[in-house]
């Protein structure tokens, strides 16, 4: 794993302040299916140096109305839209999708930003890694957690020292259900454990440069939601090489209204004491009867804005990704080692 200086992550708006002399970076975008795609494209769009050459999308009525409105190219096939000779990509499709997408367009482009998991299966997931390695495409995972300042102080005091010997993390990630294809299994390989999981373990890697060693899970498939077909909550218990013992409780149990796709929090208990933290504190808990219910209004940065930003530098510096693809692998092991252990009521270890 990779660690990119923390002041880059602290920036606000890096890309929006570059001279408006940078490097062009010509961008497609794959597919809105993904609920992320619209924020990438509300911050790409006014960046500086950034041309948003199309918008593909196999829903022609969903990707028109997102070019419409954004007032780019509709592409009716992928191969369309990377003939308008784009630099990146960014994936953001059902899940199933990743691999015959990030297949068509390494070699045709010079990075690739894929939305998480990074499939649905370890042999799309590693047949993806080796595609871009050959091509010599760069290939960064969507772990937009990476960037939240509070996940970075965490990081900057465990990297410190500050909280001595760690004993502990304890983690949960809660968010509405989705619906849609995320409910079908073919689609998305998995429900929230799959969905949810893959966020925290990223960061846990991050935070220690580490492995999950072994995990032991607990998945329930409609408890939450009668009829779903897809699990919806998750209890995972696991053990990093480094010793640090962690739990994550993972769930679609929050209702439709909740302001965020998830509520990425992290406890982590050493020798001098506890650190908590919450990705999503910076913001303003807003109450009206007009909007009908609560919002949270954002008053800090953006993880989604700060994900972007570094993949547009990553293409104008050439450099490696912050979250390669072997990141977004490993996260995704850990996921499908949960449902295999929960499927055989007993602790798997890792690697797969």
């Amino acid at each position: 794993m990779t660690d990119r200086p923390n002041q880059i992550h602290e920036q606000k708006a890096t890309e929006k302040r570059v001279s408006d002399s940078a490097a062009e970076v010509r961008l497609g975008l794959f597919s809105f299916a993904h609920m992320h795609a619209a924020s990438y494209l509300h911050f790409l769009k006014p960046m500086a140096g950034v041309t948003l050459a199309g918008i593909y999308d196999d829903n022609s009525e969903r990707g028109r109305r997102f070019a419409i409105q954004a007032d780019i190219p509709y592409f009716e096939k992928p191969g369309s839209l990377l003939d308008e000779g784009v630099d990146g990509v960014v994936i953001c499709s059902e899940n199933a999708s990743h691999a015959p997408l990030v297949q068509q367009a390494a070699g045709r482009v010079r990075a690739i930003l894929c939305e998480k998991p990074i499939a649905t299966t370890a042999a799309d997931g590693l047949a993806m890694i080796e595609r871009c390695r050959e091509t010599g495409t760069k290939l960064q995972i969507a772990f937009p957690m990476r960037y939240s300042p509070p996940v970075i102080e965490l990081k900057q005091r465990i990297d410190a020292g500050l909280l001595g010997e760690i004993y502990s993390v304890k983690c949960t990630n809660h968010g509405s259900m989705p619906g849609g294809w995320f409910a079908d299994p073919e689609l998305s390989g998995g429900g929230a454990v799959l969905d949810h999981t893959v966020h925290v373990i990223d960061l846990l890697r991050w935070l220690w440069d580490t492995e999950v060693e072994e995990i032991y899970a607990e998945v329930g498939h409609e408890l939450l939601h009668p009829g779903l077909g897809i699990d919806d909550v998750g209890l995972l218990s696991f053990r990093l090489a480094n010793g640090v013992f962690g739990t994550l409780d993972t769930s679609w149990s929050r209702p439709p209204s909740y302001p965020t796709w998830g509520d990425v929090k992290l406890d982590v208990l050493g020798e001098q004491g506890l650190i908590s933290v919450d990705a999503f504190e910076q913001n303003l808990q807003v109450s009206s009867d007009e909007a009908g219910k609560t919002s949270w209004v954002n008053w800090g940065s953006n993880g989604d804005e700060g994900l972007v930003a570094d993949f547009v530098a990553m293409i104008r510096e050439d450099r490696e990704p912050f979250i390669s693809g072997e990141d977004g692998q490993a996260a995704l092991e850990v996921a499908l080692a949960a449902y295999e252990s929960a499927r055989r009521a007993e602790p798997v270890r890792l690697p797969l």
